[in-house]
C-alpha cells in the first residue's frame, strides 16, 4: 500500500504565519514533558519563535476577524436545502466560544514574556552554546528541579496559548474542509492554475514518487514544480498523477 504524503501551502501572508504557528504549538506539545536539557532547549526555542511573531503583528485581530467570516459563511449554509442545520449551528457555536475565549484572553504571549525565565534563556538562544550552565545557572538548577513542579510550570506556559490554539485549529479545520481533492496531471514535471482567491493548496504525492513540489503562488494564481528527491539520480516523469485541493 502505498503512503500518502500531504503538502500544504500558503497562498497568503496571514496563513503564512498562521501554519507557522501551528506548526510551533504542535511541536511544543510534543516536546513536553521537559526531562533534560535537551527537551528544555527545544522547549524555550520555540517559545522564543512564537513571541517573534506575536512582536511582528496583531496576530489575535486576524483570528477574530475569520472568526467572524467563518461564521457569516456557515449562515449561508443554512440557506440551502437539505444542510444538516444541527451540524451548522454547532459549529457557529463552536466559533462563537473560540471568539468569547480569545476576545477575554490577556495581550498574546504576556504570560511567557513576563516570566523571567523564559526571558532569560531567551536572551542566549542566539550565542552558540549559551545557554550551558555556567551561562545560566539559574536554568540548570530548574532542570534539577522535582519533574511535578517543572510540569506545572510548563504546563502554565502552554495553557496560556489555549486560546490562541483553539481558535486556530478551529479555523484551520474549517479552511481545509472547505477544498475537495481532485485528481490532477502535470506534464513534464509543471503544473499551473488559477487559485480563485484561495488561502491555502493541499497536495497529496505517494512516498514511491520520490518527489516534492516547489510551489509559487498568491491568491489569483499558483505554479507548480515537481523536483526529485535525488537531484543528482532522480527523474521526473513526464506525466505524474497527484491530488490537489484549493481551499
Amino acid at each position: 500500500m502505498s503512503t500518502i504524503v500531504l503538502f500544504e501551502h500558503p497562498l497568503n501572508e496571514k496563513m503564512r504565519t498562521w501554519l507557522r504557528v501551528e506548526y510551533l504549538i504542535d511541536q511544543l506539545h510534543e516536546t513536553v514533558p521537559v526531562n533534560g536539557s535537551v527537551s528544555a532547549l527545544g522547549v524555550f526555542r520555540i517559545l522564543s519563535d512564537l513571541l517573534d511573531i506575536f512582536e511582528r503583528g496583531d496576530m489575535r485581530t486576524e483570528l477574530l476577524k475569520e472568526l467572524e467570516r467563518q461564521q457569516q459563511k456557515l449562515r449561508a449554509w443554512l440557506d440551502v436545502p437539505g444542510i444538516d442545520e444541527l451540524r451548522v449551528n454547532d459549529l457557529r457555536q463552536q466559533l462563537k466560544q473560540c471568539s468569547s475565549e480569545l476576545m477575554a484572553a490577556p495581550r498574546m504571549g504576556q504570560q511567557l514574556r513576563e516570566d523571567r525565565l523564559v526571558a532569560l534563556v531567551r536572551q542566549r538562544l542566539s550565542i552558540p552554546g549559551g545557554c550551558c550552565s555556567f551561562d545560566l545557572p539559574s536554568l540548570h538548577i530548574w532542570l534539577h528541579q522535582e519533574q511535578a513542579v517543572r510540569d506545572v510550570q510548563v504546563n502554565g506556559w502552554l495553557a496560556s496559548l489555549n486560546p490562541l490554539r483553539n481558535s486556530l485549529t478551529m479555523i484551520l479545520d474549517l479552511v481545509r474542509q472547505s477544498g475537495i481533492f481532485r485528481h490532477q496531471t502535470s506534464l513534464n514535471g509543471f503544473y499551473q492554475d488559477n487559485a480563485e482567491g484561495s488561502d491555502l493548496l493541499r497536495l497529496q504525492l505517494t512516498l514511491e514518487d520520490a518527489l516534492y513540489p516547489q510551489v509559487s503562488g498568491h491568491k489569483s494564481r499558483y505554479a507548480i514544480r515537481f523536483l526529485p528527491l535525488d537531484s543528482e539520480r532522480g527523474e521526473v516523469p513526464a506525466r505524474l498523477n497527484f491530488e490537489l485541493a484549493c481551499c
